[in-house]
């Protein structure tokens, strides 16, 4: 296996990934990061494969589970009964509850709340000519605000939802020191208080929302336990809107550098293999297999590269191009699989509404200065996104 050298906290690197993927995937579908010490699936063939492949996943085998250092305890608390990161048959359980609230009806239900919040949140922009950020404006409050709803979340603790939230991602970033994992496990900390809180209120008054339902499901007989219910509800309000945002933010950026143009479900798609919101998606091998030519021992892990994959010359023709009538196979930015989103459809939907609002109701928006993203690898969206109307 070919083996590459790429610092993902390169500034260069940050603000332009795709160079190196183009370089790396000419090596063939895996290669071997040297700075992640990882083997790397980089082809669309690859990534598409190995998010599908039952011999592999996300759950970390038991003999390799090493202790939780105690000041990261609250964190990996958590993320013991996460979603994302177990397997059956504890996943299909969780992920089944879920579903019951994710159908397609009341996803849709809320396409006038997603259409009403974008015109309040634009209502609200700068006077003509006034440089405003975007992201603050528009980008992150307008999906923080519907996952509340759907959870039965108050809405008046968006702030504190993004702050907690921002703290606990950050421990998948590239960039992780002992700060970012001092302010996670005070974050998990005060997430679980609320939420344990908040769900003792729900027992009390139920309510037509997820939470509410999740509830019910454990009373049931579900067996649900309430760490498991406050690990899901974490996941979701994480989860529901950081790659929404980042491809609310990207999104944006990339239309104001091309012509503008109708926000169609074909439009969505390509924005969301465009400029992925998420770059490495990692997977434990379970089996002794070969894939793809090579190797692989019980134990050893494989980072599926979306963003490399949505931009692989053999899937998409001239994949450098923003084609917002492009044809082609399923980009991989919300996974695929096992775990393939379970809010991907409305992460579409605020998407599709978000951005059809924005360029409807705001025809002169234009840049205030050239976007700059964040250094957030794994992750990829905007630091800021300076505009004018």
């Amino acid at each position: 296996m070919e083996k590459f050298s790429q610092s993902p906290t390169a500034p260069a690197f940050v603000q332009d990934p795709y160079p190196f993927y183009d370089t790396a995937r000419r090596a063939g579908d895996l290669f071997w990061w040297t700075d992640y010490n990882i083997a790397c699936a980089v082809s669309h063939k690859a990534v598409s494969a190995i998010l599908r492949d039952r011999r592999l996943g996300r759950e970390t085998p038991a003999e390799l589970a090493g202790p939780v250092p105690p000041e990261l305890a609250p964190f990996y608390d958590i993320e013991e009964h996460s979603l994302l990161e177990v397997e059956p048959p504890k996943h299909t359980r969780l992920r089944g509850l879920v579903l019951r609230a994710f159908t397609s009806r009341r996803i849709g239900e809320l396409a006038p709340d997603i259409t009403a919040l974008s015109h309040e949140l634009i209502d609200k922009f700068p006077p003509p000519g006034t440089a405003f950020d975007l992201l603050d404006a528009f980008a992150r409050p307008l999906p923080v605000t519907i996952i509340c709803r759907l959870l039965g979340v108050p809405e008046d603790r968006a702030d504190d939802l993004l702050r907690w939230s921002n703290a606990m991602v950050a421990m998948y970033q590239a960039r992780r020191t002992a700060q970012i994992e001092t302010d996670a496990a005070q974050a998990s900390r005060e997430f679980t208080a609320f939420l344990t809180d908040y769900i003792d209120q729900k027992r009390q008054r139920p309510g037509d929302d997820l939470i509410t339902q999740l509830i019910a499901a454990e009373e049931d007989g579900e067996k649900l336990s309430t760490e498991e219910l406050i690990s899901t509800c974490i996941l979701l309000l994480n989860a529901g809107h950081e790659a929404t945002v980042h491809t609310l933010g990207n999104g944006a950026a990339t239309l104001l550098d091309h012509e503008r143009c109708d926000i169609t479900e074909a439009c969505t798609e390509e924005i969301l293999r465009f400029d992925a919101p998420l770059h490495m998606f990692r997977r434990w091998v379970y089996d002794d297999i070969t894939l793809f030519g090579h190797d692989f021992k019980r134990g050893d892990q494989i980072a599926c590269l979306l963003g490399a994959a949505n931009r692989d010359p053999a899937a998409y023709p001239d994949p450098n191009t923003f084609d917002p009538a492009r044809k082609g196979p399923a980009n991989t930015s919300l996974g695929a699989g096992l775990h393939f989103c379970v809010g991907a459809p409305l992460a579409r939907l605020e998407i599709r509404i978000g951005l059809d609002a924005l360029f409807t109701r705001c025809p002169t928006l234009k840049l205030a200065e050239a976007p700059r993203y964040a250094d957030l690898y794994h992750f990829h969206g905007l630091e800021k996104l300076m505009v004018t109307t």
